[in-house]
């Protein structure tokens, strides 16, 4: 194993050099829409948009922007996407999509299928490949290179449905592993198709003695939830005791600060911790050093990337998309500004709004931090918080004697003005009501238009303390546990309506 570490750090460097040679600019944007165009003007959705005027253009960007609405899934759904996951074929790109990702979306929401192509397969594996070449930079030994990547996924198990294939993205991108990979990518195909979730973590814990794991890759909750049981199972200090080449964990999907402590307690080593931005939709960014925050976005990875300012001019108070906006390129955006993200890629999605918020925290280098969802935050009268802002006061909200657990939901009271929260915690005896002025603090100090809205219309916020566990079990009753799945920070009707009904069946309001 000491000759395979020793090629696959070399192959590291190699292509470590490479990337740094390449700098992408935004001409490497331009170069993917006349690609993503000239690829599909054959298409129905190219015919129907005149996508071979818009190739002979001189300013393809803005005849693109004039020519393509923006839509959300449900009305790119309605007018396209529903023929092609039907089986038709040349769409809205060439040929017969076979694989659609089943979007994890959030508790209580429906799964949306999202084409998957076999070029954006490849855009991902191009991309993995990208992101594991950075790891030269981190100067580890030929042991970890040695070592295995587990990665905590959703089943690897399709459904077939006529000709196509739906599951999760994990599932779809596992089936075209390349055999070099398989060797050093755990769990196995047999443990990665088991559908129950804690069905497949017990066969993992069962397994772990067995692997040698330098990579852990997965959403924080789960990933850390794994480890936990694997020392409680083998009665183990810290998760090195039986992974002692563990060196590397990449994350992506929640916000990380609230989980690093936790982290830290199973570990005996150092873990680097590098963010991904990776969806059903695309690969879009990763962190290329854990000393940068920040995620550099992927500029040739066969998306093209459009950015709306998230502000009252363009979308309402429900998170909905009002005017008819020119959307900025990479090259337009500033720093420190919430954007919807819309993107157009090699999988036949045409001016898609995803529903993530990003902000670029350096422009001249493409970083960015995913700072939101539209459609989860807050903004009863004008207070506008985003996730970013609520992580951060969660976070400070901890001391050595108070830990607030990274699992929380919040439910927007539109009859009372009043924002409701339930925050899992520790600590049974903290002063609930010192918590929550704490918490109206910090947030007041984050968001000038939650100071004001809070001086004059937005009512004191309520609190309710859980006991840990809580939300696990609500998702479990749900079920809806597992790597793909997550609570939804910020509760639309429905879904509070459901979340109400558990906390009173089970005594805990």
């Amino acid at each position: 194993m000491k000759i395979i570490g020793r090629l696959i750090k070399k192959t590291t460097e190699l292509g470590y050099k490479r990337i740094n040679r390449k700098q992408l600019s935004y001409q490497h944007q331009l170069n993917t829409l006349v690609e993503l165009l000239s690829k599909s003007q054959h298409t129905e959705f190219g015919f129907f948009h005149d996508f071979k005027t818009l190739l002979k253009s001189k300013d393809a960007v803005s005849k693109f922007q004039a020519s393509i609405p923006i839509m959300d899934y449900e009305e790119f759904y309605s007018r396209w996407l529903q023929h092609t996951i039907s089986g038709k074929s040349d769409c809205t790109w060439p040929g017969k999509i076979k694989y659609f990702a089943l979007s994890s979306g959030t508790t209580g929401s429906p799964s949306k299928r999202i084409p998957v192509s076999m070029e954006m397969i490849r855009s991902f594996q191009r991309s993995s490949i990208r992101q594991y070449a950075i790891l030269h930079a981190l100067e580890l030994n030929e042991e970890f290179f040695s070592a295995s990547g587990l990665a905590v996924g959703g089943s690897s198990k399709l459904k077939k449905i006529g000709n196509r294939y739906e599951g999760d993205l994990s599932g779809i991108l596992k089936k075209h592993t390349s055999i070099f990979v398989k060797p050093i990518t755990k769990p196995s195909n047999t443990i990665s198709a088991i559908p129950d979730w804690n069905d497949k973590l017990n066969a993992m814990v069962e397994k772990a003695p067995q692997w040698n794991i330098g990579i852990v890759a997965g959403i924080p909750s789960w990933c850390i939830m794994l480890m936990e049981r694997i020392i409680e199972r083998y009665n183990l200090e810290t998760i090195h005791d039986i992974w002692p080449n563990f060196r590397v964990y990449v994350h992506g999907g929640v916000y990380m600060d609230p989980y690093i402590g936790r982290l830290e307690k199973i570990c005996s080593k150092e873990v680097f911790l590098l963010d991904t931005y990776l969806a059903s939709e695309g690969y879009f960014a990763f962190q290329t050093s854990p000393d940068e925050k920040g995620m550099k976005l992927l500029l040739n990875n066969g998306i093209f990337f459009e950015f709306i300012p998230f502000d009252s001019r363009f979308f309402n108070e429900e998170g909905e998309l009002i005017s008819n906006y020119k959307a900025l390129t990479v090259s337009e955006v500033k720093e420190g500004v919430d954007y919807a993200l819309v993107i157009s890629t090699n999988a036949g999605l045409w001016r898609y709004l995803i529903g993530d918020l990003v902000r670029f925290i350096d422009v001249r280098e493409h970083r960015l931090i995913i700072s939101g969802r539209i459609k989860q935050f807050l903004s009863l009268c004008g207070e506008h918080l985003s996730l970013d802002n609520i992580n951060q006061a969660l976070t400070q909200l901890n001391t050595p004697n108070r830990v607030i657990e990274p699992e929380f939901t919040i439910f927007v009271n539109k009859e009372q003005q009043q924002h409701h929260w339930f925050v899992e915690l520790v600590d049974e005896k903290t002063d609930q009501n010192e918590l929550i002025k704490a918490l109206d603090q910090h947030l007041s100090s984050l968001n000038d238009d939650y100071y004001s809205a809070r001086k004059y219309n937005l009512k004191d916020p309520k609190l309710t303390c859980i006991p840990k566990g809580t939300i696990y079990t609500y998702m479990k009753s749900l079920q809806k546990l597992g790597a793909q799945n997550k609570m939804p920070r910020v509760l639309n009707e429905d879904q509070a309506s459901r979340w109400f009904d558990f906390l009173t069946k089970n005594g805990i309001i």
